[in-house]
């Protein structure tokens, strides 16, 4: 039986999605499971597996296509047994089958070919039919040089063969006559990933749209650090896994947010949007890029709940589980590039958002300690933060008042009775 692969929904607000990269080619047997293609939204990019064991016999849309949820993406060819038993997705006389997955829809209809062939190579169905309707033979068909996976014949390819074909072939055209690019020896281009192009594109725009300003301060975090030291291995036999700085961060951050509602604002037009909720954005580095998973409603969390959150977060957006659902909805922001031994930095807000706070690396300094009986140098765990703040909402003191409260909540929090153990 033949199984239409559907664009899944990707998230409630989520309509469409693009196709980054198909995993398996036609006539490729893959399994349950297996991942067969990488679709991005406008929000994060997903592994897409397989939801039955068979043949793929057929893809319907090309990498970089946007395609609405629902529509059919490709065709797998499964075995009866596969249907009617396991997968539950045939109907059996009698009775009416389970309903089958959301990003499937099953056809009965007669098997197509399921390899575009043209002597050895594979060819996509759109390559395919830009041939027949150009006329190109088989033989021809399998000169064109490919650029995409494995050398596949892709249909920009296959085009811009078709557009030379209209130039006498002795014909040599500099790159200077058509405006294009002198190739450098030694240089080496790569197209930007569709995650990369996110980034970009969101960057840009928070720049062209916020008027940013920054404010930096440190933080004496001895008390924390000597408190993570000592209940830390504590901590991981509780809860399976490692208790780190970012929730004690987040923590502070929330509880001033309270007393500077303008700061866990947004800007419409000439509107000011008060949230009633504080949303923490968490910028999480990946290998491919950056995102910004979201906290929902982190007034409502104790510390510990505070803790499994960012976890589960962290752990989710490295393996690419996050859902687009969960990138969305923040109204402020805390980038850690601490981890990467930076001292400080000054990160772009992320919009609607007026405000994110950067948390740079904590290091021992020898600071002037202030007592009774004079001042003495001593050794102080100290860590940097800076605030990038939107200043058409709000102004330097506004915000130097913002992240001093940090700052003060991160130096005199309540260390005693954070956990039940304690």
């Amino acid at each position: 039986m033949i199984i239409d692969i559907i664009m899944p929904k990707m998230g409630e607000s989520i309509t469409e999605g693009t196709i980054i990269e198909w995993r398996k080619q036609v006539g490729d047997v893959i399994k349950k499971d297996e991942t067969l293609l990488e679709i991005g939204t406008d929000k994060v990019d997903s592994e897409i597996p397989s939801t039955h064991s068979g043949t793929l016999v057929e893809i319907l849309a090309e990498p970089n296509q946007v395609v609405e949820v629902g529509t059919p993406i490709a065709r797998i060819e499964v075995p009866d047994e596969e249907v009617d038993g396991k997968g539950g997705g045939a109907k059996s006389e009698g009775k009416t089958a389970e309903k089958p997955p959301v990003t499937v829809e099953q056809k009965a209809v007669a098997p197509r070919s399921k390899k575009r062939i043209s002597g050895k190579r594979l060819f996509t169905p759109v390559v395919m039919k830009i041939a027949r309707e150009a006329g190109v033979s088989p033989a021809r068909l399998e000169s064109i040089p490919g650029t995409g996976r494995g050398g596949r014949v892709t249909k920009k390819d296959i085009l811009r063969y078709l557009e030379g074909e209209d130039r006498a072939p002795e014909r040599v055209v500099s790159p200077e006559a058509v405006g294009e690019p002198v190739p450098v020896l030694g240089v080496e281009r790569e197209t930007m990933s569709h995650m990369r192009r996110l980034i970009a594109e969101h960057m840009r725009r928070s720049l062209d749209t916020s008027a940013h300003v920054y404010v930096m301060t440190e933080v004496d975090m001895s008390r924390i650090v000597s408190f993570v030291s000592r209940h830390g291995p504590e901590f991981k036999a509780e809860e399976a896994f490692s208790l780190t700085y970012t929730p004690f961060i987040i923590a502070a951050t929330v509880k001033a947010l309270q007393s500077f509602p303008l700061l866990n604002a947004s800007l419409e037009d000439d509107e000011i949007v008060y949230h009633k909720h504080i949303n923490m954005g968490l910028a999480i580095a990946l290998e491919k890029g950056l995102m910004v998973p979201v906290i929902p409603r982190c007034e409502e969390l104790n510390f510990l709940g505070l803790c499994r959150k960012v976890n589960d977060l962290v752990t989710r957006t490295r393996k690419q589980r996050i859902l687009p659902d969960e990138l969305q909805g923040s109204t402020f922001s805390i980038t850690n590039f601490g981890v990467f031994n930076i001292t400080l930095g000054t990160p772009i807000i992320n919009q609607p958002n007026v405000g994110i706070l950067g948390v740079g690396t904590i290091k021992k300094h020898p600071v002037v300690i202030e007592g009774a009986s004079g001042d003495a140098i001593g050794i102080r765990s100290v860590m940097f933060l800076s605030l990038g703040f939107d200043h058409r909402l709000v102004d330097g003191a506004g915000g130097s008042r913002f992240i001093d409260q940090v700052r003060k909540n991160l130096e005199t929090m309540n260390l005693e009775r954070l956990f039940s153990w304690q």
